[in-house]
């Protein structure tokens, strides 16, 4: 990693935050920095919080603002019973530093409808956004209706943002008899269009989950990369890696800026999990991918968690304290299904052998490697004993299910999936089956394919017990335009006869849960280097209640 891509200005800027940390941790381990004490103070080297009382900024009269200030759009996301939490960023420039806004409070008023049209508003009220926060806002609206639509949308003087539509989540003891969701990741601003998001907006779903990458830390030409603008110049300040707060802050200005992003926000609630672009390619925990000082990479960490809080529909459990952040977390939808959020990232231990695709040996089977930390893995294997869902659904980030590359003894594994951690993954089953989870279904993106999955108590040997299915999402637009049958087709199916479905081009997938069974559809387009592609369906699977295993449906 270098840093001579960073303005000489910022950079000495950059520095003086790591010398201030480096005397502040003088003396300190590692494990102190990450506690949650050295955490909040890294977070003071990165940005400020938002002051109390008359000690705040000062506040701006909306009418001053003379540009719309909703250019990134609404969003709405983590459902709950009665519940829906609401999120917007004001950025009247939004491709400039400041984001077109000066360093002072901002009143927003915000409006909850039962129509589109908010002759019925059922709920108003008004919220400060703060410039320590980039202008971004997140409204929790609580005491509503379960299980039901609502409409909403944000004023700021004589701006009106574009109409939402979310939805709150059914009781936790509701019989409900359907619930369908969407799973996406993957989406490289530079490797195409988000075209899938386009036709991903017009889909009748109750929740859409990403599953990380959603943005991408590598620099973005003028032209936007595979996207070949030609009519319009992007500013020079995406074409760099991020690395600061401002960088971060900025590229997520250029992501949230796409109208088909932007369309499946404002038409479904998000919940959202990271894998590691968010911050830096195949980071493990408080390690980098290069060899940079700990503190270093720590202080990185600390800026891409700020600014996903930021720019991301979460609730404040979720708000950082420096370079650490909660986001995994559990989502119900009455007795049909619970959502287990994880986060495989962020307390993961180093990969093994130095990363990429290795042969298997005592590293990456040493008992003591986790993919999740211990207290993830706690809170996971407990909401299971204590669930009373039909589906128990694990969104997260790499490949769970076992994927040689070759059909040969001689195979590899991939050591940043969950192949490079066996022993968490066999915790984590074995849990599973302790605590009489029947229909367990782990939901995948990272790997820019399709895949569908049998989830074996022994991948290697065919006959073994079925405990689960695996539905992995291509991604948005990671790997430009793919292909129906990828290069390694042949070996990858030949090697892995639990693994059931393969396709390469880009898309998402859709999960209709249902009281006797749940049918996965993965939606593809045929190309992303250019825009307006159509959707189609690939394949189509079920998998039985109580008899897990996919089959084409």
């Amino acid at each position: 990693m270098t840093y001579a891509h960073i303005p000489a200005a910022d950079r000495s800027a950059h520095t003086d935050e790591l010398r201030a940390a480096a005397r502040h941790f003088e003396g300190a381990t590692r494990r102190r920095f990450l506690t949650a004490t050295g955490a909040a103070a890294a977070l003071a080297f990165a940005v400020q919080l938002p002051a109390a009382g008359a000690a705040s900024a000062a506040q701006l009269n909306p009418r001053r603002i003379t540009e719309n200030p909703f250019t990134l759009g609404v969003a709405s996301g983590d459902p709950l019973p009665g519940s829906v939490l609401l999120w917007t960023r004001l950025a009247p420039r939004p491709f400039e530093p400041d984001a077109g806004l000066p360093r002072t409070r901002v009143a927003v008023r915000w409006e909850l409808a039962h129509d589109e049209r908010f002759t019925r508003v059922v709920r108003r009220g008004g919220v400060t956004a703060h410039p320590e926060f980039q202008h971004s806002v997140h409204v929790p609206v609580d005491h509503l209706d379960t299980d039901r639509v609502y409409y909403y949308r944000f004023l700021v003087g004589d701006w009106t943002s574009p109409v939402g539509r979310t939805r709150t989540a059914p009781a936790p003891g509701a019989r409900i008899t359907g619930l369908k969701i969407a799973a996406v990741s993957c989406q490289a601003y530079h490797d195409g269009y988000f075209t899938a998001y386009r036709h991903l907006a017009q889909e009748d779903v109750d929740l859409v989950l990403h599953l990380g990458d959603y943005l991408y830390e590598y620099a973005v030409n003028a032209t936007g990369g595979a996207r070949a603008y030609t009519d319009r110049r992007l500013p020079t300040v995406f074409n760099r890696e991020t690395i600061t707060l401002e960088d971060y802050r900025l590229r997520y200005a250029l992501y949230k800026s796409d109208p088909d992003l932007m369309a499946a926000h404002a038409a479904h609630p998000f919940a959202v999990t990271w894998d590691d672009h968010e911050t830096e390619n195949n980071y493990a925990g408080g390690t980098p991918e290069n060899d940079v000082p700990p503190e270093e990479f720590l202080l990185r960490r600390a800026a891409a968690y700020r600014a996903y809080w930021e720019n991301q529909p979460l609730r404040r459990p979720q708000q950082p304290e420096g370079a650490d952040m909660r986001l995994y977390r559990r989502l119900r939808f009455g007795r049909l299904a619970q959502f287990d959020i994880l986060d495989t990232r962020q307390y993961r231990s180093d990969q093994a052998y130095g990363d990429g695709w290795r042969v298997p040996g005592p590293e990456s089977e040493d008992p003591s490697r986790t993919m999740t930390g211990a207290t993830q893995e706690r809170w996971l294997l407990d909401g299971w004993r204590a669930s009373r869902a039909l589906w128990n659904v694990v969104p997260q980030q790499v490949v769970f299910a076992e994927r040689r590359d070759v059909p040969t003894d001689a195979f590899k594994l991939s050591m940043d999936s969950w192949d490079g951690y066996p022993a968490s993954r066999q915790r984590i089953l074995d849990g599973a089956t302790a605590a009489g989870v029947e229909n367990l279904m782990v939901l995948t993106g990272d790997v820019h394919v399709g895949y569908g999955l049998d989830i074996k108590a022994d991948h290697r040997d065919p006959a073994s017990r079925t405990l689960g299915t695996e539905i992995v999402a291509t991604s948005i637009a990671s790997g430009k335009d793919g292909a129906d049958r990828p290069a390694n087709y042949d070996n990858l199916t030949a090697a892995n006869p639990h693994l059931k479905f393969y396709n390469g081009r880009r898309g998402y997938v859709t999960v209709a849960l249902g009281q006797d069974s749940a049918r996965a559809d993965f939606r593809t387009v045929s190309a992303v280097t250019t825009p307006g592609a159509p959707v189609t369906t690939a394949a189509s699977y079920v998998t039985e209640a109580g008899n897990p295993g996919l089959k084409p449906a």
